[in-house]
């Protein structure tokens, strides 16, 4: 780390301290869009990844104890399957000659037609198979401790399921949903290998811009690739601050 953000302030001609790196990224409009396109993704696959999370981790709540148990691991292998395994599987799954592709276009329903999944709409799907399971791992704990006696009196007392959920339900879980939407944020921001096998260089993302600059697609510059990843993490710990004193308000509004 103590070399990174030494490197970033480093002369890539005389070797001597400055602030030109830093200059040429917050001037140099293609490094702003690696950081746009980065964060785009980042947060759809977030949004849509923490809804879908929420209404699985619901649904998986309502199942018998001993079911739950054996899609929780299920759920978690998928958490952890991610990299270049993914992308190959997507690739022989939905690519340009993938089995399914070719299964639905044998049975004369194209349901794959116009979807390319080298590019972002294939980044968007790979991203969200390890986005859902990982926002699952997170919230159907938070799930199991609603107690199904808070449900009951609610209703009790004349409460409606809407009533219950926007008054009681979603404020106890509430904490537990913004920390998981950072740490999916953070994840789709961090991912690189995945991405990279799907589209290489054709999509402009941060990660691929360090390792492209680090390792050099044309010639190396690895000074200006750790002036990009000290950014990178400034980021990314900024966002953290930011959520953690969010957390706090939260957790001291409910108390």
């Amino acid at each position: 780390m103590v070399l990174m953000i030494t490197s970033s302030f480093t002369s890539e001609t005389t070797g001597s301290f400055t602030f030109d790196n830093y200059k040429e990224i917050f001037t140099n409009p293609f490094y702003y869009q690696a950081f746009l396109n980065s964060g785009m993704i980042s947060i759809f696959s977030s949004i849509v990844g923490l809804i879908l999370a929420i209404i699985v981790s619901y649904a998986l709540t309502n199942l018998p104890e001993k079911i739950q148990e054996k899609i929780t691991v299920y759920i978690n292998v998928a958490a952890n399957f991610a990299g270049v395994p993914l992308a190959f599987a997507f690739i022989i799954l939905i690519g340009n000659s993938g089995a399914l592709r070719h299964f639905f276009d044998g049975l004369n329903f194209p349901l794959f037609e116009g979807f390319n999944l080298y590019s972002w709409q294939g980044l968007a799907v790979t991203y969200l198979y390890f986005q859902i399971p990982l926002g699952i791992l997170f919230i159907y704990p938070s799930l199991k401790k609603i107690k199904k006696e808070w449900k009951e009196a609610a209703f009790i007392l004349g409460a409606s399921n809407w009533v219950y959920w926007r008054k009681i339900g979603l404020p106890n879980i509430m904490p537990s949903i913004a920390g998981t939407f950072v740490i999916m944020f953070a994840n789709g921001m961090g991912t690189y290998e995945t991405a990279y096998a799907l589209t290489g260089s054709n999509v402009n993302l941060i990660t691929i811009r360090i390792a492209a600059l680090v390792s050099g697609d044309i010639y190396a510059r690895p000074i200006l690739g750790s002036t990009l990843a000290v950014v990178f993490a400034l980021i990314m710990i900024l966002i953290l601050i930011l959520s953690q004193t969010m957390l706090r308000r939260v957790r001291r509004d409910l108390a």
